[in-house]
């Protein structure tokens, strides 16, 4: 099986990069810089037309999205347990898969593009308060979750790759994310996983390596 992560420093890419290691496959990534358009290329666009990461190439054929990344990567690597094993649990982690996904993630982009959102001349700062208000609602539902225990479930699963994600790109905004105890906590565990220190020391090495082309 040939494996293939379309990967963007930052991004919610981040995430399989993480549950790809976790459950240990063998793995090629490609750094895609969309800053100089390497999201756009005719290259990229055949292969997802939606210009975005991540997207995972199994044996040639593109798979995009996350929760439907991290499903597969759990079904052809079931010992990695990145799904609880009981099936209402199992459910409920595409559930909160889908919630990082279609909740959360929206409302952190506003503050990297807030052009995209409104094009008001001057509206920018707007645009992020509304977002930032609207993710600590997101937030605080999270640290509930996470109230007494290390994981959203009983051990690691794909919901807390994704949601470290989130909650690490809400701090890269420099948005005050204090008042979540647990959430800092959990942020805390999944950086001493190896998974992610290799994520880690990844995104670095792009991030130079981009930086030298702008």
């Amino acid at each position: 099986m040939n494996l293939v992560l379309y990967y963007g420093p930052q991004t919610c890419a981040t995430a399989p990069f993480i549950t790809l290691h976790e459950a240990g496959a063998e793995f090629e990534v490609r750094d895609v810089n969309s800053r100089i358009g390497g999201n756009r290329t005719p290259e990229f666009l055949a292969m997802n037309p939606k210009h975005k990461v991540p997207v995972l190439l199994v044996d040639g054929k593109p798979l995009t999205e996350n929760a439907a990344i991290h499903f597969w990567i759990h079904k052809n690597f079931p010992a990695a347990k990145l799904f609880p094993a009981d099936p209402w649990e199992e459910v409920q982690a595409i559930s909160l898969l889908s919630w990082c996904a279609s909740g959360i993630h929206p409302k952190l982009t506003p503050n990297a593009r807030p052009e995209n959102y409104c094009d008001l001349p001057g509206s920018e700062e707007s645009v992020k308060r509304v977002a930032r208000k609207l993710i600590m609602e997101d937030f605080a539902l999270a640290d509930g979750l996470l109230a007494g225990r290390e994981w959203f479930f009983s051990h690691f699963t794909a919901p807390d790759a994704h949601f470290f994600w989130c909650f690490r790109r809400a701090i890269s905004f420099g948005i005050d994310v204090s008042r979540f105890g647990n959430c800092q906590a959990h942020l805390e565990r999944m950086n001493a996983r190896p998974s992610v220190q290799k994520l880690i020391a990844h995104e670095k090495r792009v991030m130079e390596a981009f930086a030298k082309l702008a």
